[in-house]
């Protein structure tokens, strides 16, 4: 007997599990990445809108790709945030840079004019419990909320209330709170540069 048809003759189960189960984790794939996708979207409409409270809906103003600090592409989606009356009180885009135990992605809002950082929410993170993941923390994230959209410096001792473009670091959690801000000065000059080519914003501001 050749060791081909050995192999097959004592490994057939093995082989047809391996096909069933390959099958299962495909069609389990088809059926749940939609909802996945969605589930995804309903926390990005929903962080934003926390972002935004006077926004009545959200519309997609176009695909940017922004460069990460390595050089690499980040594809970066813009919502323009409508009024009731349908005019634009503002923009909306998500962004990602590394953070201490893994990638941050971050979604951001600004002031229609691209002058002020309306704030930020965490969509996904893996920082340490208790450490890096109090960037989700109020303490934090309201020190961007009407800060300028501009360089941002990360300081580790100062007055956390105060709106400026310094931002105080979390105790115990500088890299992460460094993370941040390294994201935020990354991405706002590309977003506000492609944002004046498509004509969202004046070249003067």
């Amino acid at each position: 007997m050749s060791k081909i048809k050995f192999f097959i003759r004592q490994s057939w189960l093995l082989i047809v599990c391996s096909l069933f189960f390959g099958l299962l984790l495909a069609g389990a794939n088809a059926v749940w990445t939609p909802r996945i996708q969605q589930n995804k979207i309903d926390k990005l409409n929903k962080l934003m809108s926390s972002l935004i409270p006077a926004v009545k809906k959200f519309q997609l103003a176009g695909t940017l790709t922004i460069t990460s600090a390595k050089r690499k592409p980040i594809p970066t989606d813009l919502y323009k945030a409508l009024a009731d009356d349908g005019h634009c009180i503002g923009y909306c885009f998500n962004t990602a840079g590394p953070g201490f135990a893994d990638k941050i992605e971050l979604v951001f809002a600004v002031d229609r004019n691209f002058k002020k950082i309306a704030g930020f929410n965490v969509l996904s993170s893996n920082e340490t419990p208790g450490f890096g993941d109090r960037i989700k923390q109020p303490y934090y994230r309201n020190q961007f909320a009407g800060a300028p959209a501009g360089r941002l410096r990360l300081e580790k001792t100062g007055d956390a209330k105060k709106i400026d473009s310094e931002i105080v670091a979390i105790t115990g959690a500088t890299i992460s709170s460094e993370a941040v801000v390294d994201i935020v000065n990354n991405a706002l000059p590309q977003v506000k540069k492609q944002m004046k080519q498509k004509g969202l914003i004046e070249d003067g501001n």
